[in-house]
């Protein structure tokens, strides 16, 4: 995907516009404040409120890496152990993520150098980024990652929407990500169509409708029973 470009959302964060898709990596609302809302209070802390801290992300979507980011400052301050695996199939050009705005807006002591060790990982290898936080990084499509069944205890699925890149949500691939998920895992999504909640169900998944964050109506959480 090329001609990328830096956008700033109305919460003062940077995000992303694909022209090719008219569409942003995240909500135009504010990026910050959305991963904040879906993926860390109503994912993360969700879990860990639930069943202590530790456990096995996986995330469909590494992009600017925000949400490892934000999940890493959690396990940071936290003492949360965490394994951390993303997916992502087209790597964001390293300088545009030099100008990214996240460590002006994330509190995190060092983050400029946690940001950096994120992205400079290498791909497809486990790295200890700290004592309590091993990433790795697969580069490649979902549907021809082999990822292991029952394994993991929350996933961020941050895939575009629907409308923009619908074979992300087909139920096929919703049904192999379901494979993944531990008993009692967790599945949480910006998205909230009626097709991924009829989906989700047909799966096997106890799905919830959320309030979404702001600028959004709605978001979906999922739960393996």
């Amino acid at each position: 995907m090329s001609d990328i470009r830096i956008i700033e959302t109305q919460d003062g964060s940077h995000s992303l516009f694909v022209p090719a898709l008219n569409e942003t990596y995240h909500s135009f609302h504010g990026a910050l404040q959305e991963a904040e809302y879906v993926f860390i209070k109503m994912g993360l802390h969700r879990w860990c409120s639930s069943y202590g801290n530790s456990l096995k992300i996986v995330e469909v979507g590494f992009g600017t890496g925000l949400n490892a980011l934000l999940t890493l400052r959690e396990s940071l301050q936290r003492k949360i152990q965490i394994e951390y695996t993303t997916i992502e199939a087209y790597p964001v050009n390293p300088d545009l993520l030099k100008k990214l705005n996240y460590k002006d807006k994330i509190e995190l002591v060092d983050i400029g150098i946690w940001f950096d060790r994120l992205h400079e990982a290498k791909w497809n290898e486990k790295v200890d980024l700290s004592k309590d936080f091993v990433l790795h990084k697969i580069k490649g499509e979902l549907k021809e990652c082999k990822l292991s069944k029952n394994y993991f205890d929350l996933v961020y699925y941050d895939a575009f929407a629907p409308s923009k890149q619908a074979d992300m949500w087909d139920y096929e691939l919703l049904d192999k990500v379901a494979g993944t998920i531990a008993e009692r895992g967790i599945f949480t999504t910006y998205c909230a169509t009626g097709q991924l909640k009829r989906d989700l169900k047909t799966i096997g998944l106890e799905v919830e409708t959320l309030p979404g964050p702001p600028g959004k109506k709605e978001m979906v959480r999922a739960t393996k029973p």
